[in-house]
């Protein structure tokens, strides 16, 4: 994984594993969702409803809601504030849809 994305303050924390997806990814437990993902380069998280243009990590601290994501089954998640822990899945709104058909 590579560490140039990463909040330097997190690589010393235990390595995790967590879904995106159904993907497979790593990231450091307690570090933001976004932060894992963006490690990653997933920048794109969800499409607005409205518009259907793509949607990302925008503020970083919660306050835009362009961030939002179902984690571990609950909806609208804002991910640049939530922890991630090992197992967690992540799931684009979308995404999530195709899954369960």
């Amino acid at each position: 994984m590579s560490s140039s994305f990463r909040i330097n303050s997190f690589e010393k924390s235990k390595e995790i594993e967590f879904y995106f997806n159904n993907k497979k990814l790593t990231g450091y437990e307690g570090e933001p969702i976004a932060a894992s993902l963006l490690a990653h380069g997933i920048k794109t998280l969800r499409t607005c409803e409205i518009t259907g243009e793509t949607r990302g990590i925008f503020c970083g601290i919660g306050h835009c809601y362009e961030c939002r994501a179902d984690v571990d089954g609950i909806s609208n998640i804002r991910t640049c504030l939530t922890p991630n822990r090992q197992g967690t899945k992540v799931f684009s709104p979308r995404e999530k849809l195709k899954d369960e058909s």
